[in-house]
């Protein structure tokens, strides 16, 4: 906080008694590098952050704002052009009839507003708020990104938008540069944080727009209503859909260069009551080449087993868990360990969303009559040694993808179950006899995402009885355990999380437990057997995580 304003700040904190020199000077050559000795200080609990602030504030003569937003208005983010804010670190935080008040990335600078007076042709007032808090609302609305795009968009003429416009007027207004400029820049921006997902979502008085970053979606500067037709059709436009065509559902992709490399989005647009909802989903194909097996945060025990199983030439290894958990990219890992020059490798896929050198992939057509099933019997006569099916939704492709595993071949697919013990119930809830999946099946990997703590704000944190309560394991002791949280920084954005990793289990079906699942045994008979066999729950690696100052109770309560 104020990193490079060590003297003005120590001499502020001295006067008023809230520091002494010498322990200011202390706190100066521990903290080194990019961290202030005002960090340093607030995390030991010493000088709170809000303390400081306060003092600040009053020692400048400014007002204290303790609790901005996270997310300016359009119309008022418009107020400043992108490369004054970003010039003088301020940022627009209310409008008064005769003056602007700003939040200012630095204080002790604020009296340098005349050029900024100026330049707007009114009174500036400076305020006093937490620089990370400045900082983050500098990157987001005036940054390279999209934000620096919501003051044009503001500016455009309502007149872009007609009430029921013909494909040549949508044609058109997609083409206006305000708009191209503002969706190009979304994309640009939302890639660049490595958002998984974009979403456009139109309602009756605004057009939202928010990306999943991390697992969690994010409020971005969005259009004004008016221009929520015109940023869809150009979505539209770039997917190469039918632009005039609002009453059913579509899906194409587009190509997108961020920084020299392309990156694939596939689009899906749905219709609602106020307009068309269109979300992408961002493949990139860059970032996924990087996961191998031994990148996934497996641990080596469990990264040891399943290299065993994944080794076996034939049987069915299925990985499960919610959308979202990452079970492509695990499966794609386990293909990238098994693509050798001496083995074949094809997959069924809907859709294929990366490409891997030397394996065939085949994308599902429906309407051409090439489901899962129909693939995989194909696959079957095109001599392969391992097969990987995207998802097991209905009994046929169940049957066929255990006939394969029968035969001889390794298949790698996956369910949507809560746990892996829950995946041999679902198999024969879908109609497989108990006995064939006790034959075929050789193992189970139930995953999650849980956020990563930012290593750059992480602390110390206390968990309240009632989280305590909900996390202990029956038989366990969270005695000595120490919790961490992020505090919440400009590298985050002022979420304490940056980054994401999995938490696994693996389930093997060993002799004892083939003959539970013929018999048809329960989900809780199989899941007890192999915790007795030593099986680590999701559960229990979210609390190795937690211990290992990796993720924060709460993440591992919502997902594990």
């Amino acid at each position: 906080m104020f990193a490079h304003r060590h003297r003005e700040l120590g001499e502020l904190l001295c006067h008023r008694g809230l520091v002494t020199k010498r322990r200011w000077d202390e706190a100066r050559k521990a903290a080194g590098g990019d961290r202030s000795a005002a960090d340093l200080l607030d995390a030991t609990g010493e000088l709170p952050r809000a303390r400081l602030l306060a003092a600040v504030a009053a020692e400048l003569g400014r007002a204290l704002v303790d609790a901005p937003v996270r997310r300016l208005e359009p119309a008022l983010a418009a107020l400043l052009p992108a490369a004054v804010a970003r010039q003088h670190g301020v940022v627009p935080w209310r409008r008064e009839a005769q003056h602007l008040e700003v939040l200012l990335l630095d204080p002790f600078a604020g009296g340098e507003l005349g050029e900024l007076e100026f330049a707007l042709g009114h009174t500036v007032r400076g305020c006093v708020a937490d620089p990370a808090v400045v900082e983050a609302l500098l990157r987001e609305h005036y940054g390279e990104g999209a934000g620096a795009l919501a003051a044009a968009l503001v500016a455009a003429p309502e007149g872009l938008a007609a009430a029921e416009p013909a494909g040549r007027e949508l044609a058109a207004q997609a083409a206006e540069l305000p708009v191209v400029r503002y969706v190009d820049d979304v994309l640009e921006q939302a890639i660049r944080e490595r958002a998984s997902d974009i979403h456009f979502e139109p309602f009756e008085h605004e057009c939202r727009v928010r990306c999943r970053i991390d697992g969690a979606l994010r409020e971005w500067p969005a259009p004004p209503a008016h221009l929520a037709l015109p940023v869809t059709s150009r979505l539209k436009v770039l997917a190469n859909l039918d632009i005039a065509e609002r009453r059913v559902p579509q899906d194409g992709r587009i190509q997108f260069e961020v920084a020299g490399r392309p990156v694939d989005l596939r689009v899906s647009t749905l219709p609602t009551q106020c307009g068309e909802s269109v979300v992408l989903r961002v493949l990139d194909s860059e970032r996924s080449a990087a996961i191998a097996l031994d990148g996934l945060g497996l641990g080596e025990g469990l990264l040891a087993e399943l290299r065993g199983v994944i080794r076996r030439p034939s049987g069915i290894v299925v990985v499960t868990g919610p959308t979202g958990s990452g079970k492509t990219s695990t499966l794609y890992a386990c293909l990238r360990e098994l693509n050798e020059a001496g083995a074949k490798l094809l997959t069924i896929e809907d859709p294929v969303e990366y490409e891997l050198e030397g394996v065939t992939q085949v994308a599902v057509n429906p309407v051409a009559g090439l489901t899962f099933a129909a693939a995989l019997r194909a696959f079957l006569r095109q001599d392969p040694d391992i097969v990987m099916v995207g998802e097991i939704r209905d009994l046929e492709t169940a049957q066929v993808a255990i006939q394969a595993a029968l035969t001889g071949h390794l298949v790698l697919t996956t369910l949507h179950t809560n746990d892996a013990a829950g995946a041999v119930t679902r198999l024969t809830d879908l109609g497989v006899e108990p006995y064939l999946v006790a034959a075929s099946l050789e193992a189970v990997v139930a995953q999650r995402l849980v956020r990563c703590i930012c290593a750059d704000c992480r602390c110390e944190q206390a968990a309240d009885p009632e989280t305590l309560a909900r996390l202990t394991l029956p038989g366990r002791s969270l005695t000595g355990l120490r919790f961490y949280g992020g505090a919440g920084c400009p590298v985050c954005r002022g979420t304490g999380y940056r980054g994401r990793m999995g938490l696994f289990e693996l389930l093997r079906v060993d002799e004892a437990m083939r003959e539970l699942i013929a018999r048809g045994a329960g989900t809780q008979e199989l899941r007890d057997l192999a915790l007795a066999r030593g099986m680590e729950t999701l559960r229990g690696r979210g609390l190795a995580a937690i211990a290992a100052r990796a993720t924060t109770p709460e993440e591992v309560l919502k997902y594990a």
